[in-house]
């Protein structure tokens, strides 16, 4: 029996003003009702930040002389932080648009997040070593390790204030304790790893790798479920709450909406002409964003009432 619905027309929302691919997306938490932010990273070297639910941009960020591989904002939405090309993150004040500081690397820079107190980032990247950096004292950083990875780090997760979960080319996820910057725990995967990010809710990891997504409880750092598919995942976001999950693909332009428990394929959107390389559910799972090899960013409604722009 085929379980698969017949997708209704979809309309979304296209985000314009990138001239590269947007590799990477990231949304703040809820700051108000209906307030909540998005940010993009981009080969053209300019991150934006956009209002979460309309898509309308704010401002983009000048400074970076490289692609931009990774975007995030903290839990306030008050600082961004960029990992760049360019061998550099940087710290954006998000009202003002200024860069506040600049965390010189040796090589090209492919991950960073904000710890939980939003005090401190961790970076990695080509130099394949995992820093984190004290705000107030970013002269100084502290490296993780000895050995970290052996192969670019392209993705981190800081998932509590004690634990950082680090993705890398050597196809391996690896779980450090940030007080002891010790291993705690390690997973390998069979193929290249394309995403790896921490839910909205912040209690699950999801991970892509060639054909599978993966999903992990991110407090016990136990594997939930992992998943084959017949594409090649680039990224995946889960709404826990209806138990479905969406997919970007490295090898076609379609949106993929995913039956969690049965693993079954129930809808497929057209939207995007090219790759998506990222994929990310709003904090209120209300709609979700996809960034494309297009130089696009959409947003897409997966709620039944009127919300947004959507009436």
């Amino acid at each position: 029996m085929d379980l698969r619905t017949e997708a209704p027309r979809v309309v979304p929302l296209t985000c314009h003003g990138h001239s590269r691919p947007v590799v990477h997306l990231h949304f703040s938490p809820m700051l108000g009702e209906d307030e909540y932010y998005l940010i993009s990273a981009c080969k053209d070297n300019n991150p934006m930040l956009r209002d979460g639910i309309t898509g309308d941009w704010i401002g983009t960020f000048l400074g970076h002389k490289g692609a931009v591989w990774q975007a995030r904002l903290s839990n306030d939405a008050a600082l961004a932080v960029t990992a760049s090309a360019d061998f550099s993150a940087k710290i954006w004040d998000t009202f003002s648009g200024e860069c506040l500081q600049t965390l010189q690397h040796n090589h090209i820079v492919r991950s960073t997040t904000f710890s939980p107190s939003q005090t401190h980032v961790a970076t990695g990247g080509a130099e394949k070593k995992l820093r984190i950096f004290d705000l107030s004292r970013p002269d100084t950083p502290l490296e993780v390790g000895p050995q970290v990875h052996g192969g670019t780090i392209k993705s981190i997760v800081w998932s509590d204030p004690n634990t950082i979960v680090s993705a890398s080319d050597d196809k391996k996820l690896r779980w450090w304790d940030v007080r002891s910057r010790e291993l705690t725990y390690d997973f390998g995967v069979n193929e290249l790893i394309g995403s790896c990010e921490l839910s909205p809710e912040g209690n699950l990891i999801s991970a892509t790798a060639g054909k599978s997504v993966y999903f992990f409880e991110s407090a016990s750092r136990r594997l939930i479920k992992s998943i084959s598919t017949p594409y090649e995942v680039s990224s995946v976001a889960l709404h826990q709450a209806t138990r479905r999950f969406i997919t970007g693909g490295s090898s076609d332009t379609w949106v993929r909406v995913y039956n969690f428990d049965t693993e079954q394929e129930l809808e497929v959107y057209k939207g995007h002409h090219g790759s998506i390389w990222s994929v990310a559910f709003s904090p209120d799972g209300k709609l979700y964003a996809t960034g494309s090899e297009d130089g696009t960013i959409k947003l897409w409604k997966y709620t039944d009432q009127p919300y947004g722009l959507w009436k």
